[in-house]
């Protein structure tokens, strides 16, 4: 059975940071693409970050390059989201996404609640 769980969301003041988790488990985390979403109250579901299943190559979304940063360990099954100089627009409730090789089976978690007030 498939599992993530994501960990590390809470209330930061504005330049603050937050480092997310995404523990996976029940399938093969290592070759899978991983992505962060996030959905802010009354929006869509946007695309944070994504990351290849090597690490060798991530995308960020223009309203996060050079702030946050996507990371896994895939010898620990977990992915990562530093997330530094944070502003208000950046509470949500973030997502972690997974996207098997060869069946591109997807899995979602079920969410962690950021929020970014003084």
């Amino acid at each position: 059975q498939v599992h993530l769980v994501e960990s590390g969301g809470g209330l930061v003041q504005p330049g603050g940071s937050l480092r997310l988790s995404c523990a996976a488990s029940g399938f093969t985390f290592s070759s899978a693409d991983m992505m962060w979403y996030r959905q802010a109250p009354g929006k869509g579901r946007d695309l944070v970050a994504h990351i290849t299943g090597a690490g060798d190559s991530t995308i960020y979304a223009d309203s996060v390059k050079g702030r946050f940063t996507i990371s896994r360990d895939n010898a620990k099954n977990t992915l990562y989201l530093q997330m530094n100089s944070l502003k208000p627009e950046d509470a949500a409730v973030y997502y972690c996404r997974g996207v098997a090789a060869f069946s591109n089976d997807e899995y979602w978690g079920q969410g962690t609640q950021v929020t970014v007030s003084s």
